[in-house]
């Protein structure tokens, strides 16, 4: 059975763009679902951040394909797991949540590196490319945490 995963930040265009091309490059696509979806309407339909593209594009990952979207509670009954890369985005995905399995699902990116710290991605929206780096760098460990733990999951189906 396959595993759906969603990651959400606040627009859809920097973080969580970036979260789901490097997940989906570290997992097998018959196995594991990757989208993302912004707590926010402001870039429903718009393209990833060209600084994200950049990003993404200088370790081989192509996300131009992808388009904002905005979280929305049907995303519970589509979604096994919901990464939020920050604690204001948590806040917004749970205040949706009709129930606490909707709450289960709900997890910080970085929690998967840091346990229980509730270190946040920082939004690179309003700095330099320098800070497009750094979310990567953060969000590919993370990543690589979470793919492996699928793996776990979906071992040789």
């Amino acid at each position: 059975m396959k595993t759906n995963v969603l990651m959400v930040c606040l627009g859809n265009i920097c973080r969580s763009p970036l979260a789901e091309g490097i997940l989906k490059s570290k997992t097998d696509p018959k196995k594991i679902y990757v989208d993302s979806a912004g707590t926010g309407d402001y870039h429903v339909g718009d393209p990833p951040d060209p600084r994200s593209i950049a990003i993404a594009k200088s370790h081989k990952l192509d996300i131009t394909s992808q388009r904002g979207r905005q979280f929305s509670a049907q995303d519970f009954d589509h979604f096994d797991q919901i990464y939020v890369m920050d604690t204001f985005n948590y806040a917004d995905v749970i205040a949706l949540a009709r129930n606490e399995d909707d709450k289960k699902k709900v997890k910080l990116i970085l929690d998967e590196i840091f346990p229980g710290e509730n270190v946040d991605v920082p939004d690179p929206y309003q700095g330099v490319a320098e800070g497009f780096k750094n979310v990567y760098k953060m969000l590919d460990e993370a990543c690589e945490i979470i793919a492996s733990k699928l793996k776990e999951k979906h071992p040789h189906e």
